[in-house]
């Protein structure tokens, strides 16, 4: 069981940890432009992108779920045939059929999203310029980056689609060689427009572009099991099969509304946690500049902690779909099991290092010691993470594995209403003054973590296979 969570687990957390570097290769170019405007209208733009495609994640989610419990269905029923004695090819074709209904449907889903994205860039970015305030001449150049970038929306929410399907597929090498293959040339491209050619954020924005539509095209070359005779053919290939199969048959396999309704409760679930995103930030802002910069440091021990469950909870939601299409109980059990194991004792090493490390840390994320020293009080808070984080990391993966979205979504509502239940009430109480104003944040943020995990141990029994 080792085996399979960390065959998932270690591709993901690669790909996860090219998210940051990529972030600060485009803020090392665009801090050569230049001028702080420059720096300042990446970051804007990139904030844009990243709310508006973090708004659109339920399609890897949805898209992974799906895919794991058909691959553990068609793994059960060829597996039964083979023991019967019986052919097992008709069980194989209806595999294939419903893996490809899943992928079919989901990037349906992307396409009409990004054309509603293109068609709607001017009243979108009007908004989002709107409300992020930017001055003048950061806010020119963050349009002309907006205006670039725009256009890989198509490309962008397709790679979500497939790599949640490959990741349903127990396939996580897949979304792994593409994250670092896309993001490596996004680096090269975006340095030789602004270096070698002179662009400035028109060559920051026009390098991401292409690779992202790179990106999209290395998995249109990729080669994934045939629906249909061959043994292994190009996906584009396998897509345009499943195509012809849909206009012959006009049905889809997977059940009816399924995907749909998956999909509208992870939409509102994400709403829920940019609410509380969002106010954290706000509230932290409202502070001051000191206390604002302090918050962004030490998010970075839960970005840094986040990095690595991610990679487990991917993990979880591939092996527990796979074991829940299967209706395989005992190793859906012993799988929950596994990956706790895997989480007690990646929280007590974080927190080990955070306790130990966590000046160093602050020092080496900024070299501005007043910051340093406006941390330290706030530290004991991010030695908590870890302890407040692992179990909702890892039962959203579960849940996600088993489609098992509204229990995701009670369990940030509950959360929700804990964070701002605490931001109320702990100015009313006297006693809790020596904590301070930005201390109740962090106690909200913690509760809010820890709420979600409780309400979902609570309620495992329900995402249990029967049998």
């Amino acid at each position: 069981m080792h085996k399979e969570i960390l065959k998932i687990a270690l591709p993901s957390i690669a790909t996860n940890v090219t998210v940051p570097l990529l972030a600060l290769a485009d803020m090392g170019i665009s801090g050569h432009l230049g001028g702080a405007r420059y720096i300042g209208a990446v970051a804007v733009g990139a904030m844009i992108f990243n709310v508006l495609y973090w708004l659109c994640g339920f399609l890897r989610m949805s898209t992974g779920g799906l895919t794991a419990q058909a691959f553990g269905r068609a793994s059960a029923s060829v597996t039964a045939q083979t023991v019967r004695g019986t052919d097992a090819g008709m069980g194989e074709l209806e595999a294939e059929r419903a893996l490809g209904d899943v992928l079919l449907r989901s990037l349906g889903i992307a396409a009409c999203l990004s054309l509603s994205f293109l068609l709607l860039q001017w009243p979108l970015g009007e908004a989002a310029f709107l409300l992020m305030g930017a001055m003048p001449d950061v806010e020119a150049l963050a349009r002309t980056y907006f205006r670039i970038l725009i256009w890989g929306a198509p490309a962008v929410l397709s790679v979500y689609c497939l790599n949640g399907w490959f990741l349903g597929r127990q396939d996580a090498r897949m979304p792994m060689a593409v994250a670092i293959s896309q993001n490596l040339l996004n680096i090269l491209l975006s340095l030789g427009l602004v270096v070698g050619f002179g662009w400035k954020v028109e060559g920051v924005a026009t390098g991401t572009l292409i690779a992202q539509w790179a990106g999209l095209a290395m998995y249109a070359c990729c080669r994934v099991p045939a629906a249909a005779g061959e043994r292994t053919v190009p996906l584009y290939r396998y897509v345009a099969q499943c195509l012809r199969r849909l206009r012959a048959t006009s049905r889809f396999s997977l059940r009816q509304g399924e995907g749909f309704r998956v999909e509208g409760v992870l939409f509102l679930r994400t709403l829920c946690m940019v609410a509380v995103q969002v106010w954290f930030t706000k509230r932290g802002a409202a502070q001051g500049d000191m206390l604002l910069a302090v918050n962004s440091l030490l998010m970075q021990f839960y970005m840094l902690f986040s990095y690595v469950m991610d990679g487990f909870a991917y993990a979880g939601e591939a092996v527990g779909g796979k074991y829940y299409g299967a209706g395989n109980r005992p190793a859906f059990l012993r799988l929950t099991r596994a990956l706790f194991t895997w989480g007690a004792g990646l929280t007590l090493a974080f927190t080990a290092l955070y306790y130990i490390g966590g000046v160093p840390f602050l020092s080496l994320l900024t070299d501005d010691a007043a910051i340093v020293h406006g941390a330290v009080p706030y530290l004991p808070y991010a030695w908590l993470l870890p302890l407040c984080g692992v179990a909702t990391f890892l039962y959203d993966g579960l849940c996600i594995g088993t489609t098992s979205t509204r229990l995701m979504l009670a369990s940030v509502a509950f959360g929700m209403a804990a964070f701002f239940l605490i931001l109320y009430v702990c100015p009313l109480l006297d006693g809790m003054q020596f904590v301070g104003t930005n201390g109740c944040l962090w106690i909200a943020l913690l509760a809010f973590l820890a709420v979600r995990g409780l309400v979902q141990a609570a309620s495992y029994g329900r995402i249990v296979p029967k049998g």
